[in-house]
């Protein structure tokens, strides 16, 4: 399937255009578009530039995950994650970043800096189910776990 992509004045064309790195890849790298590097401290966060626009195909969202080596190592995440994307969208794609928790135990703690070109986030396209929402008393069935939510199976 082929997928219209704007690349805007901001997208450095020397950073290629969008692709998957590996062929059986899930997801692609989307790059910080910005002008100059951004600093983020524990705590901050910041919506930062693709210099991207997709033109989403029907039955698909794209969804924007956190790269796991930059949560792994850095505490870096996506404030919304997984952000959605849909297809009526046509604005740029951008990414609210942030440093959620200090570095990891034998990775010096200090602030992350974001360059230019660094990729900051991954899209997976994937296909939704629309449904028809029906209001009602009471569900026909009853399941085991029932109500019990937010941690009651525990945690071994």
């Amino acid at each position: 399937m082929k997928l219209p992509i704007i690349y805007l004045s901001h997208y450095n064309k020397e950073w290629g255009e969008i692709h998957y790195k590996h062929d059986t890849d899930a997801g692609f790298d989307l790059r910080f578009a910005g002008d100059k590097p951004i600093t983020l401290n524990f705590g901050d966060r910041f919506i930062l530039s693709t210099g991207i626009k997709m033109a989403i195909p029907e039955g698909f969202e794209l969804q924007i995950r956190p790269r796991s080596g930059l949560s792994a190592k850095q505490g870096i995440g996506i404030v919304n994650s997984p952000g959605t994307i849909d297809k009526a969208f046509r604005g740029e794609i951008k990414i609210m970043l942030c440093k959620l928790s200090k570095s990891l135990e034998g990775v010096e703690d200090k602030p992350f800096v974001i360059e230019p070109g660094m990729r900051i986030a991954q899209g997976v396209f994937a296909k939704f189910q629309k449904v028809d929402f029906q209001g009602v008393d009471s569900f026909e069935d009853t399941t085991s776990r029932g109500e019990d939510g937010l941690g009651s199976t525990g945690l071994f």
